[in-house]
């Protein structure tokens, strides 16, 4: 907690200032065009990944960066929190895209693939069978991951596999469907502090260096008019 305190301090006296303008306009209203799913985990911080400030990612957190499906009405099977959230930033803020991101050394997966039972935590035993699907898929010998260890093997399946959940929301399907939402599985190695994007045409994740940042640049400026021209 004092490092919390000593950090709310530097703060106010050193980067509040060149911040100021930024907050006073938020105030009026927030225009993210980004929904960043991510894992709880205290080594993942979005903002600092990406380099963003403060009104640019809609962020949901979550122990291992789960999304509960929807029902054929709809409805969340599970906890209502993700399934807000999804449709507050899809339905009222002008968000083009959607990235779910797993992690390596993920609690969450290690736990999963243990069986999924955690002693004296009923809600987090319950949460994690979210993640069941991910592990049918590793079991299924995909070969997404190969060469890493099992759970972040399972963790890179887990993003494929919660953008599928994704999917069975209304909101998620109609934008799909219109052209105006995009979405997109990364997984961040910890160790290596790399973040890595899935390549549906390579079948794989691959790190995001200056190479592949470049083709994802072009890739995205190539649709944008058409992104736009539908909304």
């Amino acid at each position: 907690m004092k490092k919390l305190i000593r950090g709310l301090l530097d703060f106010q006296r050193h980067t509040l200032p060149s911040y100021r303008a930024t907050f006073a306009r938020l105030a009026k209203g927030q225009s993210p065009d980004c929904l960043f799913i991510s894992c709880s985990d205290s080594r993942v911080v979005p903002n600092l990944l990406v380099s963003t400030d403060p009104g640019d990612l809609f962020t949901v957190r979550n122990v291992g960066n789960l999304v509960p499906t929807a029902s054929l009405n709809g409805q969340s099977t599970a906890d209502r929190s993700e399934a807000a959230a999804i449709e507050f930033s899809l339905g009222f803020l002008p968000i083009e895209d959607v990235v779910v991101c797993g992690h390596s050394s993920c609690g969450a997966m290690k736990a999963i693939l243990a069986g999924g039972a955690v002693d004296g935590a009923p809600n987090l035993e319950k949460w994690l069978a979210h993640g069941k699907p991910s592990l049918k898929a590793l079991q299924e010998n995909t070969q997404v991951g190969v060469g890493l260890p099992e759970a972040d093997r399972l963790s890179q399946l887990n993003v494929l596999e919660q953008l599928e959940h994704l999917k069975t929301y209304p909101i998620v399907r109609e934008r799909l469907a219109a052209g105006t939402l995009r979405l997109h599985g990364w997984w961040f190695d910890i160790g290596a502090a790399q973040v890595h994007a899935y390549r549906s045409d390579l079948g794989r994740f691959v790190p995001i260096d200056e190479t592949e940042g470049d083709r994802l640049l072009m890739e995205l400026s190539d649709e944008q008019p058409a992104l736009r021209a539908v909304q």
